[in-house]
């Protein structure tokens, strides 16, 4: 974890694997407790408040479902009582691979995003949650134009907003997957084709992800650049 002084120890007994990214939103202080506590939450929620676990997924993936929702939204709650404790207004995306082989879900609020590497192809699993993407796809505005731009990092759907919508995607696991969570420092920077190269790479994930950071930041690295990359263990 980045989280200044971690989380803490969470479980003793492996029942899956979870894959985090929260961004504070704006540039306050408050924003990165915020991304923090909804970090904490939402973990401390998965692992000590549910039983969801591979055999779980694999017999009752709506109940599943239903439990990472929950968990989105008891980070949700948490930051709504820091609010009404501290006066700001902390929000956050938050973006989470939940793996329990041979599923995983995809939990998602905001406009970080989360990538999969398999057989040369990149799959991009989540939408933004902007004002951007939502006028786009009702043919409102059109992509390129100077009111997507003004748009483009206003979120319509944050942890700890008005509106908390999370998005889940139910898919599978396989040893051949590359996982990248990012928060959108780095794909203001890193186009989609660059992750794939990068992503393609026989290097370890520590070296993929260090590569992607600094490729965002040698060009500018104008926001948060936060990265997870993990691959699934070979076995033996």
């Amino acid at each position: 974890t980045s989280i200044p002084g971690g989380i803490g120890h969470q479980e003793t007994e492996s029942r899956g694997f979870l894959f985090l990214v929260a961004d504070g939103v704006g540039g306050l202080t408050s924003a990165g407790d915020g991304a923090g506590l909804a970090l904490s939450t939402l973990a401390h929620h998965l692992l000590h408040a549910t039983e969801i676990c591979s055999e779980m997924v694999l017999t009752n993936q709506e109940k599943s479902s239903v439990e990472l929702r929950e968990a989105v939204l008891q980070a949700h709650h948490a930051l709504v009582a820091m609010q009404k404790e501290t006066g700001g207004k902390p929000a956050t995306t938050l973006t989470m691979y939940a793996g329990f082989w041979p599923r995983a879900f995809i939990v998602h609020v905001g406009d970080s995003r989360m990538y999969r590497y398999r057989d040369g192809e990149l799959t991009r699993f989540t939408s933004d949650q902007t004002y951007e993407q939502l006028m786009v796809e009702s043919g409102a505005i059109k992509p390129a134009s100077t009111e997507a731009a003004r748009l483009r990092h206003v979120l319509w759907s944050a942890v700890g907003n008005d509106e908390v919508v999370p998005q889940i995607v139910l898919t599978d696991v396989t040893r051949r997957d590359v996982l990248l969570v990012c928060s959108d420092g780095l794909t203001k920077h890193v186009s989609d084709d660059e992750i794939r190269a990068r992503l393609a790479r026989d290097e370890s994930a520590e070296e993929n992800v260090r590569a992607l950071v600094d490729l965002a930041l040698e060009r500018g690295g104008t926001d948060n650049v936060t990265a997870v990359v993990g691959k699934v263990r070979p076995k033996g």
